[in-house]
């Protein structure tokens, strides 16, 4: 079934093409992999999924309705979450109180929790690797728990879309393991991903399909292996600027 729908996205700054005329689909369970050069266009491709940015023009389908316009926290609350590039935590809350904030905010406006909730959260700290560090403030966490916070607290929302963003950005080769395994386990509990992933850390590795992007514009689509024999993907993405035609 498909979940998510972009049709002819186009994005404008000023007389910037940030996006132009994005077509794309994400089926129920699939991931996708979103990469591409600096400047491609991935986290504005992002921004306007999320409801950070209006588009200049198309149309942005969710389970078959059309979301585009939409503010960020409604389309939240339709099953659409994400993660930053740079990891956001509350920085002054435990790991926990995190989570609850993502749950109570996400989801609808409460402001007592109830002992379902915690629960809820302790769970999604086990999910995500780190149920020793519940207490621990935001501030105290490495690098590779941040990321993992940001994560338990962006699927407290119970999406049914996740879009994370360089989730594995500077990790060694045992925290991207660490983070391939995580991402498999979520998808197991019903869980969609669109992943940017710049240098490919994640993306060869567990995406069932690679949507490439530079300046704007979708220059090939499909399983990770044919991708990567495209030539325009070995031009504008890996810089082989003398590969013959």
């Amino acid at each position: 079934m498909t979940l998510l729908q972009l049709q002819a996205i186009s994005k404008k700054f000023n007389d910037f093409d940030a996006l132009n005329r994005i077509d794309f689909s994400i089926n129920q369970g699939e991931i996708v992999g979103l990469v591409g050069p600096n400047g491609a266009g991935k986290t504005t491709l992002f921004n306007i999924i999320s409801g950070r940015l209006k588009p200049s023009s198309g149309n942005i389908l969710f389970e078959g309705k059309k979301i585009n316009g939409l503010k960020p926290h409604r389309i939240c609350r339709l099953g659409i979450s994400r993660t930053f590039q740079s990891s956001r935590p509350f920085i002054k809350m435990t790991a926990l109180n995190n989570i609850l904030v993502g749950h109570l905010f996400g989801k609808g406006f409460r402001l007592r929790t109830q002992p379902e909730d915690v629960q809820m959260a302790r769970e999604l700290l086990e999910v995500v690797g780190i149920p020793h560090k519940a207490e621990t403030l935001a501030e105290d966490l490495t690098l590779s728990e941040k990321r993992r916070l940001d994560l338990a607290r962006a699927l407290a929302t119970r999406p049914k879309l996740l879009l994370l963003d360089e989730v594995a950005a500077g990790f060694s080769p045992v925290l991207v393991k660490q983070a391939l395994q995580l991402i498999n386990r979520i998808r197991g509990r019903g869980v969609t991903f669109l992943i940017i992933d710049h240098f490919l850390t994640l993306s060869l590795k567990v995406s069932d399909r690679l949507l490439v992007l530079d300046h704007g514009e979708k220059i090939a689509e499909g399983p990770p292996n044919q991708v990567m024999k495209n030539r325009e993907v070995g031009r504008a993405y890996l810089g082989l600027q003398h590969q013959k035609d």
